[in-house]
């Protein structure tokens, strides 16, 4: 049973000692209010930063209440309870959104607007989950004690609130129960099951997509008739005919207005397909929230979650999900005095109830590493407890059988449907058709890429752009040296590619000499801090190693070339120039920085032969660890070896034409990027003129069949409303032509939607900028988003809009303001019907 099905129906006094809660503070903009036995009343500010300071109390969001009261960040103390981290115990893997608007909306209750009603709400949530803890019906009480203990001796000011709670019913079995921090020991293993083999090639009509519709919105509990919709799945069944010739793909470009219902237009073919071919339809996605749309609309088509489970799977890089080895070596610190136990244990809590481990765009609580003063590097949060840097040593990890990334490989290598972003897709198809051209099977971390929709297909142009380009950077470089050689400062935890591979070279003397050789080479890429080297906030440069020279010529090209800033206070965009004419000191850095990679890539390449010779010279003897093992390690050299230092080489090398000639293929430039007034990176770029030529190649062509959808891929205005998507999609080169098809919106958006154009704002000033914010949102009521192109920009219009939208009673949140991440941000901005965000892209395509 789940812990957000319980009803909290509890034979209770209400005179438990652990229900006599502390009051609750609520501040949002504006007002504060404190809620006690007595009732709820408001309180000024002085009043509010006595009692979060100094008497116990609760809040939702220790570190947000704190900046809204003008103070810094509190550390955890018994007197400071915070209702999120009690709501992360309870129902951990369960949505909240980090406020007590969001706890309230939670826990059932409506959307509690004003001050007085939030502080009454939060101290309602807490009151009902320590309830929920004491049902006789809580699951797996045993464990929740267990760790509950441990929080305790680690200080949590609700352990033994969250412990009394829980032994108001028998706990069994509580002998060697442990510290309950060990959730790699209880998680579930994988199991490996035979191959699926190759999907079929049995049709899907247009009378079955519409029909399969029909049954979806049934079960969806739909039961409006769309005639367009019907029509738009009948037509993408198009995509799920088989071809009859290699490299002539079933392709249909599908424009249908927002509202038409595309998810389930595209979902009614493309499970029938599946069914019917026992193969894998991929739908590929640009942003997050849609991943999220369409795992929740695939309910329709498998109701019971354990099958849903089984039949959709949303697939990402491994920088995504928790690795469970960071995890225990996070805790071992912390059990040591080096780390944040209390947010460990919560972690360890979350893992063992959480779907698939995703922590950047799943059930993980983003919010739950800000919530205290904590350093970065002793937080519970993804950039410490994922894999970002390529050091997974796959079956050689004592966790690799309950591994969430090898279960999620597994589990959509059988699924129906898997869902990803155009980011993965494109660079894994690119990635097997490097291993192709070379003789080797398709990786295996991927199921073959046969039938993909493309939802958000107007991003497809961009995304391919960014996939199939290449960057020669300081932080990229400095990533490649950190993945050979592993973390070099003290006290940093990492595995370096002797610690990886070094028992696997062991009995070959060459392969020994080559992993060597790659590490010791590796000493001349940027280490940590090449910013700080080549563009100091004060001092003189001191760049080290030859890649770090170039990056310091590429520097002074760029500040020969352009305008830092007409104001002379600072970088504030970045900068780029044209790559050509090159200034000598460029061109000689570069040839040096040249040779320092072939220095890299030759050992690598060396090793990369010699674990392919060990895959076929010892396959009769090699168990199935070993050879996941290798795969892995090859995986990762072949992505390196012969991807990126081939690609970042190519760049260097192409300074030495002289031709004044354009490249017909590349455009390659220089690029410095800046935040808060400094130069943070220095990069050479290389992108495609036209990155649809890559995109035809590896992933159009080899594919069956491809649906190409969005509301925005036609141009009204031309003699062919489709010839700009056909060029922006690389259907404009296939053999046979793309079909087209476009259904209107069910709804009038032009009688009931209003675009305002302001002409008359001096961007640069942000006393405008705000008033006419100001003015828009509170004509509006409040629910207003507004996006930035420059952090500091939008800080100071933050400053300027805050105060007044406060006077309103309107909650203003602010992204690199306020300590949320965006996601947490944007969760807050949708559960505060009131409420406006300021951001930057990434709130958008949130």
């Amino acid at each position: 049973m789940s812990t957000d099905s319980l009803t909290s129906a509890c034979a209770l006094t209400g005179a438990e000692p652990w229900l006599a809660l502390p009051p609750a503070l609520a501040i949002p903009p504006g007002a504060g209010a404190i809620c006690d036995g007595e009732g709820a009343r408001k309180i000024g500010r002085g009043a509010a930063e006595g009692a979060f300071t100094t008497a116990p109390v609760m809040v939702a969001h220790a570190s947000l209440t704190a900046r809204r009261l003008g103070i810094a960040p509190p550390a955890r103390s018994a007197d400071l309870l915070d209702v999120l981290e009690l709501f992360a115990f309870v129902r951990p893997a369960r949505f909240c959104a980090p406020s007590p608007s969001g706890l309230a909306l939670a826990m059932g209750m409506s959307e509690p607007k004003g001050a007085e009603a939030q502080a009454e709400a939060l101290r309602h949530a807490a009151d009902g989950l320590m309830r929920e803890l004491a049902d006789p019906v809580y699951p797996d009480r045993e464990a929740a004690f267990t760790l509950a203990e441990t929080l305790g001796r680690a200080g949590w000011s609700w352990a033994w609130r969250v412990s009394g709670a829980l032994q108001t019913q028998p706990l069994r079995d509580r002998q060697h129960r442990g510290s309950g921090l060990d959730v790699w020991s209880r998680l579930p293993e994988w199991e490996d099951e035979a191959p699926r083999g190759e999907a079929g090639s049995a049709p899907v009509d247009s009378e079955s997509a519409r029909i399969r519709l029909e049954k979806l919105l049934q079960a969806s509990g739909l039961d409006e008739t769309r005639p367009t919709q019907s029509d738009y799945a009948a037509e993408a069944a198009y995509a799920f005919s088989p071809r009859n010739e290699e490299g002539r793909p079933r392709f249909l470009l599908a424009e249908a207005g927002t509202g038409t219902g595309k998810t389930l237009g595209y979902l009614a073919p493309a499970s029938l397909w599946a069914e019917r071919n026992q193969g894998a339809a991929w739908v590929s996605t640009y942003t997050r929230a849609l991943q999220r749309q369409i795992d929740r609309e695939s309910a329709a088509l498998w109701p019971d979650p354990v099958e849903r489970k089984k039949k959709t799977v949303v697939r990402k890089g491994r920088e995504n999900y928790l690795c469970l080895l960071n995890l225990q070596d996070m805790v071992q610190a912390a059990q040591l005095g080096n780390g944040d136990l209390i947010g460990m244990a919560l972690a360890s809590r979350w893992a063992m109830h959480t779907r698939d481990g995703d922590m950047t765009g799943g059930d993980y609580p983003g919010w739950l590493p800000g919530l205290f003063a904590t350093g970065p590097s002793h937080q519970a949060s993804a950039a410490n407890l994922v894999d970002r840097r390529g050091e997974c040593v796959h079956a050689a990890c004592p966790h690799y059988r309950t591994c969430f990334v090898e279960k999620t490989i597994r589990a959509s290598r059988r699924a129906d449907l898997v869902v990803a972003n155009h980011a993965l897709v494109m660079t894994q198809a690119a990635f097997d058709g490097a291993r192709s051209a070379r003789g080797l099977k398709q990786d295996g971390e991927t199921a073959a890429l046969k039938r993909i929709v493309f939802d958000e297909g107007h991003h497809l142009f961009d995304a391919a752009d960014s996939a199939f380009s290449a960057c020669l950077s300081g932080q990229e470089a400095a990533e490649l040296r950190r993945w050979l050689r592993g973390p070099e400062g003290r006290g940093r935890r990492g595995r370096g590619l002797e610690q990886r591979l070094g028992d696997l070279c062991a009995d070959n003397e060459a392969a020994t000499k080559a992993l060597q050789d790659a590490v010791r080479a590796a000493a001349q890429l940027p280490g940590e801090g090449v910013s700080g080297r080549i563009a100091p906030a004060s001092g003189e440069v001191n760049p080290v190693g030859p890649i770090e020279r170039f990056l310091l010529a590429a520097l002074e090209q760029l500040r020969a070339r352009t305008s830092e800033n007409a104001s002379g206070s600072g970088v504030e965009f970045g900068m780029e120039c044209s790559l050509r004419p090159v200034t000598e000191p460029v061109l000689e850095a570069a040839r040096e920085a040249a040779q320092a990679l072939a220095a890299v890539e030759a050992p690598l390449l060396a090793l990369s032969r010699h674990l392919e010779d060990i895959l076929d010279d010892e396959a009769a003897d090699l168990d199935g660890a070993s050879r996941a093992r290798i795969e892995g390690a090859l995986r990762g050299l072949d992505r390196r070896a012969r991807m990126t230092l081939p690609g970042w080489r190519s760049m260097l090398a192409a300074l030495e034409v002289s031709s004044d000639e354009p490249d017909p293929d590349f455009l390659d430039w220089l690029s410095a990027e800046a935040a808060f007034g400094r130069i943070m990176d220095v990069a050479l770029r290389r992108h495609w003129i036209d990155p649809t030529v890559p995109l035809e190649a590896a992933v159009i062509m080899p594919a069956h069949g491809v649906l190409v959808t969005s509301a925005t891929l036609s141009d009204p205005n031309a003699d062919d409303p489709f010839d700009m998507a056909r060029l922006r999609t690389g259907s404009a080169r296939l053999i046979e032509p793309a079909r087209t098809l476009k259904v209107e919106s069910p709804f009038d958006y032009a009688a009931n939607a209003l675009v305002i154009v302001v002409n008359d704002l001096i961007k640069d000033d942000t006393r405008q900028t705000a008033a006419a914010m100001r003015e828009l949102f509170l004509s509006a009521g409040g629910g207003g988003l507004g996006l930035f192109t420059a952090i500091r920009r939008l800080k100071a219009v933050y400053e300027r809009l805050g105060p007044d939208l406060a006077k309103a009673g309107i909650p203003l949140y602010a992204q690199h303001v306020d300590p949320l991440e965006v996601g947490a941000l944007v969760d807050v901005f949708r559960a505060e019907q009131d409420s406006c965000l300021l951001g930057t892209d990434a709130v958008r395509d949130g």
